[in-house]
């Protein structure tokens, strides 16, 4: 039986209207989806046994294996499939150079008590994270390095925002995310087994290198401009700091979670 397709050749349609609208909070609050963009991270997606509510596509794009397999699951699922131009997928994606593949899928539940810590040996943990790219480029590397996912507290940025899926590329599908506040976060964390290394530059603070980690740990990062507040700081069972060399104090958030993801990983895997 073939999948029904349905062609899209007007920017007032009201299904592209509706998935356009995912591109703001308020839309993807109300409509409880999220918009992915690429043929990879869609696939990655259906690996990770994740089908999409609305798939999108161009003509172009049809014809490739990974789309057709997209369509059948999309279709199987009894999901939308929708076939349209480059011109509207560009006005999708908000993006000049838009890839051909775009789909919707549902926001799952991120609350915290979803969160499996022994699934993983180390997780993140980040205060009150402002940039999008920031939280995907992290998600990434929790991917990378095996760790569970990331844990956002307070007023951290929207996780299915496009910026952070795009910067996610796919682990969005394959990490788990959290979001909760620092008063819900530490009583779960102690209520369990966990260690929470915090990353600062003041403090009673350690060499990166010179800490023992134990798994599973939880690396607490905190704002890209303030760090993290002394109060948050005082609840970790150590504080860490990377060398700076140069003449720049800091670094990037996502930069610093992937030099101690990566650090913590080697003794953890060796010990």
């Amino acid at each position: 039986m073939q999948p029904r397709i349905t062609d899209i050749s007007s920017p007032s349609n009201p299904v592209l209207k509706a998935l356009k609208a995912l591109s703001d909070k308020r839309g993807r609050r109300e409509a409880g989806q999220f918009l992915a963009e690429g043929l990879r991270v869609c696939t990655e997606a259906l690996a990770a046994g994740q089908v999409p509510v609305t798939l999108v596509f161009t003509f172009e794009a049809e014809r490739h294996p990974l789309t057709q397999a997209l369509i059948r699951a999309t279709a199987e699922a009894r999901g939308t499939c929708l076939r349209t131009t480059p011109q509207l997928m560009q006005k999708l994606t908000g993006k000049d150079n838009a890839q051909g593949v775009a789909a919707a899928y549902p926001i799952p539940d991120i609350s915290l008590s979803r969160i499996d810590r022994r699934a993983a040996k180390l997780w993140l943990v980040a205060e009150n994270l402002k940039d999008p790219g920031n939280f995907g480029t992290m998600l990434r590397t929790c991917d990378a390095t095996g760790a569970g996912g990331v844990i956002l507290l307070d007023q951290s940025c929207d996780p299915f925002s496009v910026e952070a899926v795009r910067a996610s590329m796919g682990a969005l599908f394959s990490r788990q995310v959290a979001r909760a506040t620092g008063a819900e976060f530490f009583p779960w964390l102690r209520a369990g087994e966990g260690q929470l290394v915090g990353a600062a530059l003041a403090g009673s603070t350690v060499d990166y290198r010179a800490l023992t980690y134990a798994k599973p740990c939880f690396l607490f990062m905190g704002n890209e401009q303030s760090g993290l507040p002394a109060d948050y700081a005082a609840q970790c069972d150590a504080l860490v700091k990377l060398p700076m060399l140069g003449t720049a104090d800091s670094l990037n958030v996502a930069v610093c979670a992937g030099v101690l993801l990566y650090h913590a990983l080697d003794q953890l895997s060796a010990g």
